[in-house]
């Protein structure tokens, strides 16, 4: 069964997080996805892991959670010789995906009005730090930066403690979603109309959009967000994240048929007959009464037990689970959430995130490992039109790479190509 972008062919000139995951999301919908590399294969994902072997098969763990489905062509774009081969390529492909910053393709000549004009139906994506626009437009921006520039950070945090980053760099994430949004919202138009489209995706505006509540809380309300702690966005003085006789919990009562059936779970029936309980968004000084209380009572139980009886009175409740513990849990596995990512050139196989969501059924399918450096370099050629002795030219003065000049498998093996997406 085909997947629903098979025959998209995607041109992903990215790197780090935000890029190569933005069409990873493609390439696990079927898309062809053609990564353009640096001939030196120096991108911080392939090379930037502790372990040695991964290192040195210039598949690090960055690399792996973002690449499976992906064939890979190593072309210096310093080069005239390989700029011209990546505008030939850009002329069979439906999207082109960069996140450099403002101004650099266009200086290579490979900038959207260059490709559209020779392919006006295709769809032009930017991923950067800002935006193409405005006077921050042209500042280096990682996850952290754009944490603490969109306010994420002063809602993030405690009193105590102060502002501190999620865990996860989010910022890259919720781009890379927006901007794989975009696209096949563009491709929808474009069956449309026929004509293509120019996408403009920054981290900042992508994570003012995943704050859309407290943005909202400022714009509407006039109030000025503070820190959340571990108290859920309603406030309510029955929710926290509480300590339990062997772990966390995180639970959150807010309405009065969830506080009335926790109250008597916990044995604190008496905490029910204070008229403010009926109206607690009005009595900003509950928490301070009712925290304690819960604090003293879930320290008699394991986090576990709270969580099944609470489950049982509809009342929401977790475990704070690590990493390691949620993929485990039945439900991931039940959900096929994870898909199995295999790494010939590792003698490995990763259980790794798909889509987020299924589409009949499934989150995405995998059906080829993340490729080796320039792996497909000749092929990519031939396909963009390329005869043998050209591209022999292009390898020999240093314009393309080929994925046999590299000795990247310590461990050897072999891959299987993918043909489910492509043209």
């Amino acid at each position: 069964m085909n997947m629903p972008l098979h025959g998209i062919r995607v041109l992903d000139v990215t790197h780090v997080l935000a890029g190569p995951f933005s069409t990873y999301q493609l390439a696990l919908l079927g898309a062809d996805v053609i990564r353009v590399e640096h001939p030196e294969g120096n991108d911080i994902g392939r090379v930037n892991d502790p372990d040695p072997i991964r290192s040195a098969a210039r598949l690090g763990i960055g690399f792996i959670a973002q690449n499976a489905n992906k064939r890979s062509i190593a072309l210096d774009l310093k080069r005239k010789d390989g700029c011209d081969a990546f505008r030939r390529i850009a002329a069979t492909c439906d999207v082109v995906v960069e996140n450099f910053r403002p101004g650099k393709m266009a200086s290579l000549g490979l900038g959207a009005n260059v490709l559209r004009e020779l392919k006006p139906e295709l769809i032009y994506c930017s991923i950067t730090g800002f935006g193409q626009n405005g006077p921050l437009a042209n500042r280096p921006a990682y996850d952290h930066i754009i944490q603490g520039m969109s306010g994420l950070m002063s809602v993030t945090g405690t009193n105590e403690f102060g502002p501190t980053r999620v865990g996860t760099p989010i910022t890259d994430y919720i781009v890379g979603l927006m901007a794989a949004f975009a696209i096949t919202t563009a491709l929808v138009q474009r069956e449309r109309t026929g004509k293509g489209a120019v996408i403009d995706a920054s981290m900042l505006d992508a994570t003012l959009t995943l704050m859309g509540p407290v943005v909202a809380e400022w714009a509407i309300a006039g109030r000025v967000p503070g820190l959340a702690g571990n108290k859920p966005f309603s406030r309510s003085p029955f929710s926290g994240c509480f300590d339990t006789a062997d772990g966390k919990i995180v639970v959150v009562a807010n309405t009065s048929g969830q506080i009335s059936a926790l109250a008597c779970i916990c044995g604190l029936d008496a905490v029910l007959s204070d008229p403010r309980i009926a109206n607690w968004k009005n009595h900003p000084e509950l928490p301070g009464e009712v925290t304690p209380l819960l604090t003293e009572v879930f320290l008699t139980r394991p986090a576990l037990e709270w969580e099944r009886l609470f489950a049982e009175a509809s009342i929401p409740c977790c475990k704070v689970r690590n990493v390691p513990e949620v993929l485990e849990e039945e439900q991931v596995r039940a959900g096929n959430t994870l898909l199995e990512v295999s790494v010939p050139d590792l003698g490995e196989t990763y259980r790794l995130p798909g889509i987020g969501c299924r589409i009949d059924g499934t989150a995405g399918r995998v059906t080829t490992p993340p490729p080796g450096h320039g792996e497909h370099t000749t092929e990519i050629l031939e396909e963009a039109g390329y005869e043998p002795d050209q591209i022999e030219n292009l390898i020999d003065c240093g314009a393309a790479v080929a994925g046999s000049q590299l000795d990247r498998s310590p461990r050897g093996g072999t891959r299987p190509r993918n043909t489910e997406g492509a043209n």
